[in-house]
């Protein structure tokens, strides 16, 4: 064995200590980092710092699959503009490292989505796992107004993007709540999220690092995502 494959074993066996001691302090490791940066400068349309954190992402192992379907869940949040955009970079971004000879994992795929009969049933069970909660049918409120919206966001979010398994529910969810604390005015959706968040296994400190590292570029939506966060924690 050559030195520099010596080189590369120990400094793949240290990123592992050190992601592993991550988990267990309850802090961020690199893939999650990378979820919420991607996520943030995205929904924002930073181009240039997006640009940085997809090279970043891929560095930190996410795959193209996972960054792929993390750039489509977006829309639902952040709007197609953003969505396609950002996807048309990470193109760019994949292509210009295949031509320098770097090697990104392709990892797990998914196809269009099936065809479900009861497309809503499915979509409000799925919510009624995540959030721990039982899910009236339609919603209250904006679904007893306007049932079309409630329709649209269980057939389509809750059941169309959650339906593919390239994100586990924590994963999409620390996506969610990164778009949602970036985007000034969304405080009520923040809060839903974070509780939401929590009950698939993201734990305070995750989240806090989360805020932290979004106030790094955005002090003001930073704070105001902190300040949910203590209000979520405290309510429980």
């Amino acid at each position: 064995m050559n030195r520099l494959s010596i080189y590369t074993i120990v400094l793949t066996m240290l990123f592992n200590v050190q992601n592993s001691q991550a988990q267990e302090t309850g802090m961020l490791d690199d893939k999650q980092k990378s979820i919420v940066l991607i996520s943030s400068f995205a929904s924002k349309g930073d181009v240039a710092n997006l640009e940085i954190q997809l090279n970043k992402g891929l560095d930190a192992g996410l795959t193209i699959n996972e960054i792929k379907e993390m750039l489509v869940h977006l829309y639902a949040y952040a709007g197609f503009p953003r969505s396609l955009n950002a996807l048309n970079l990470f193109k760019k971004v994949v292509d210009e490292r295949i031509a320098k000879g770097i090697t990104d994992t392709e990892g797990k795929s998914f196809g269009l989505p099936k065809q479900h009969a009861r497309k809503y049933e499915q979509g409000r069970k799925t919510l009624e796992e995540i959030s721990g909660a039982k899910q009236p049918k339609p919603a209250l409120g904006y679904g007893e107004f306007a049932p079309r919206i409630d329709a649209f966001l269980k057939e389509h979010l809750f059941a169309d993007l959650f339906e593919s398994d390239v994100l586990n529910y924590a994963q999409r969810e620390l996506v969610t709540i990164s778009i949602l604390a970036t985007i000034p005015g969304l405080q009520a959706q923040l809060r839903s999220h974070i509780g939401v968040g929590m009950n698939t296994g993201l734990k305070e400190a995750e989240l806090k690092e989360a805020f932290h590292l979004i106030g790094g570029y955005d002090a003001a939506q930073g704070e105001i995502a902190l300040t949910e966060l203590n209000t979520v924690v405290n309510k429980k």
